[in-house]
């Protein structure tokens, strides 16, 4: 699709700015009430289906389409989805207007927020089965807007200040509308004449807090369409997919963003899906539970912890004790910091093979891996989908088929992603393929251990 196709939806969305407005009020009804009213029923029986009990159908529209899909939209649509629909989005900057304006203080500022944030909530929802019971739901995703109406409240003046720095996805959304065919982009040349014209500028409120006279990428824009015309200067405009990872990322790719790809996408989320399929969890479990009652150290079996803490539902038989809830943890952590550390050390070598070490090249090959990583996520997500389908007896015999064929296709585009950064750092054939060649072996754990979790375990 030519730029000039796309241009006129972005001058759409900026006339009708109102009516998205008005749309994300309906989001914000539609999602507070999937989240508030499962919590305050009786927990589904046996006997519940999606079409028949409002809890099964809010879990099935939050994590079987809404997440998943809002992942896919990253990739296809940059993040359209932050600008017009996002209900933390719209909270935080309406409770931003009427909020304190208050600076933006240097602590929330830091590089790090997003792996943490994304880290920390991957971990404590499965602590407390965020998937699977609507009050840890509520707490979870009903905690996190909470959040963003406060920062809203304080800090800035009708601007997404969470959304910019705190939001647990954040990051996550950042690096897969690299990936978009997209973006809003930029005319210097047309934006320094605008300095020149005799009409009146109008200022353009960027509620995300893009500086958009330096704006290359799609990773901070939300595609609202409010700066589309600006100056006569900025307009949507298709790109290749690969254009802004092996172009732009030299020069746009950074530590904390390779921290989040290969420790959390590809590590603590990982673990997050893997650890409930993983029959060796269950032989680590006995084997520390044994060690623990031949010393008499009976406390860590105590069944005691509350739901928000720890899942405790002994009306459907699950309930974590504190063994069960360490167990948890440490095995997404250490899958965390094991793939993590297993995958730096294999792009780090693919990298150093091109040349003398730079750690700008390192955090830029790093990038090659958002396809699979983000495929990653969107299958795991997706198993609970597959689940519920099953347990209404939908037919899911085409899933394994669908799933082979998205890891493929994923891991494709990150080979060819990573051809594109080779030819960026070194003229030599020879270069390029022995550090493709190391950097193959990082797809193949990454495809392996999917392997594990959707045929083998």
């Amino acid at each position: 699709m030519s730029a000039l196709a796309l241009a006129p939806l972005g001058h759409w969305l900026q006339r009708h700015g109102s009516l998205i407005r008005r749309v994300q009020w309906v989001v914000v009804l539609f999602y507070v009430a999937l989240l508030v009213l499962p919590a305050v029923s009786p927990l589904p029986d046996e006997s519940a289906h999606i079409v028949n009990n409002l809890t099964i159908f809010a879990q099935f529209v939050f994590w079987g389409i809404w997440w998943p899909f809002v992942l896919l939209s990253m990739v296809l649509l940059g993040r359209m989805w932050c600008g017009v629909l996002c209900p933390e989005g719209a909270l935080t900057e309406w409770a931003s207007g009427k909020g304190r304006n208050r600076a933006i203080p240097h602590w929330m500022r830091w590089g790090g927020w997003p792996f943490v944030a994304f880290s920390l909530t991957t971990l404590y929802g499965q602590l407390v089965s965020v998937y699977q019971y609507p009050k840890a739901a509520l707490l979870v995703l009903g905690g996190s807007t909470a959040a963003a109406a406060v920062i809203g409240y304080l800090y800035g003046r009708e601007k997404r200040v969470w959304c910019k720095y705190l939001c647990p996805v954040n990051g996550v959304f950042g690096l897969l509308a690299k990936l978009a065919p997209m973006h809003y982009k930029v005319d210097a040349e047309a934006w320094r004449s605008s300095y020149h014209s005799a009409i009146r500028i109008q200022p353009v409120n960027c509620a995300p807090l893009v500086a958009m006279r330096q704006m290359q990428g799609a990773s901070d824009c939300h595609m609202c369409g409010r700066c589309s015309g600006h100056r006569d200067a900025i307009a949507l405009t298709a790109r290749t997919p690969n254009h802004e990872v092996v172009r732009l990322g030299a020069q746009l790719a950074t530590g904390w963003q390779s921290v989040l790809i290969l420790f959390g996408l590809l590590g603590i989320a990982l673990g997050a899906f893997q650890w409930t399929v993983n029959p060796h969890f269950i032989t680590v479990k006995q084997l520390v539970a044994e060690w623990l009652i031949e010393r008499d150290i009976l406390w860590p079996f105590a069944e005691n912890a509350p739901w928000w803490l720890l899942t405790n539902y002994p009306a459907q038989r699950d309930v974590f004790s504190w063994l069960d809830g360490a167990l948890v943890a440490g095995y997404i952590l250490g899958m965390g910091l094991l793939m993590g550390c297993a995958l730096s050390a294999i792009v780090g070598t693919a990298s150093r093979l091109l040349g003398p070490w730079q750690r700008q090249r390192f955090y830029h090959f790093s990038q090659a891996l958002i396809p699979l990583a983000g495929c990653g996520v969107f299958l795991g997500l997706s198993a609970l989908t597959v689940n519920l389908l099953k347990n209404d007896g939908v037919p899911v015999f085409w899933i394994g088929d669908l799933r082979l064929l998205l890891l493929t296709g994923a891991s494709l585009w990150s080979f060819w992603l990573a051809i594109g950064i080779t030819r960026q750092y070194a003229a030599s054939a020879t270069r390029r393929w022995a550090a493709l060649g190391a950097f193959g072996l990082a797809l193949a754990l990454v495809d392996i251990n999917w392997v594990l979790m959707f045929w083998i375990w």
